[in-house]
């Protein structure tokens, strides 16, 4: 089975041609000119997608794809997942990771302490916030930010942080 990396979500239709809203979930939305083809996750099931046409509009990527032609068919893809392959991925530079690298990831203080695993990534705009969920009590938030974000290690899986005042 391949290996996917989510990109987007298609939250709407665009026009009557067939365009989609896509709510981008990745760091550079200029990526989406790059592409030729995407996988399209609806229900469980991938197709893939030949790229027609990309461009921006507010904070959404517009994406016509081919055999998607009216408004119809665009509706009927509303709430599916936009993916790419791993082998389409921009390799990261230092001190670069992807997000989906980061889920499950367990999240140690300076002092070794653990604090539980990321179960999920809000973004918010001025920087992405890391849900971690202990074994017992409330999730902790923790802003990626360097100031709290010490290590990444995706090989051992391991983040290491640095609690500001206020955060626990």
């Amino acid at each position: 089975m391949e290996n996917y990396f989510t990109i987007g979500n298609i939250v709407n239709t665009q026009g009557i041609k067939g365009e989609m809203r896509i709510m981008p979930t990745v760091d550079d939305i200029m990526r989406f000119k790059l592409l030729k083809k995407v996988y399209v996750e609806r229900k469980g099931a991938v197709k893939e997608y030949a790229v027609e046409g990309v461009r921006f509009h507010k904070q959404f990527v517009l994406l016509k794809l081919k055999g998607i032609d009216d408004m119809t068919a665009a509706e009927a893809l509303k709430g599916s997942i936009v993916k790419i392959t791993e082998d389409m991925a921009i390799p990261c530079e230092e001190d670069e990771y992807y997000i989906k690298d980061l889920y499950d990831m367990k999240v140690v203080t300076e002092d070794k302490k653990e604090l539980g695993i990321i179960t999920d990534i809000l973004f918010t705009g001025a920087n992405d916030v890391y849900v971690v969920t202990p074994d017992q009590g409330k999730d902790i938030l923790i802003p990626a930010i360097k100031e709290c974000i010490l290590n990444v290690d995706v090989e051992n899986k391991v983040m290491t942080v640095r609690l500001l005042e206020g955060l626990i």
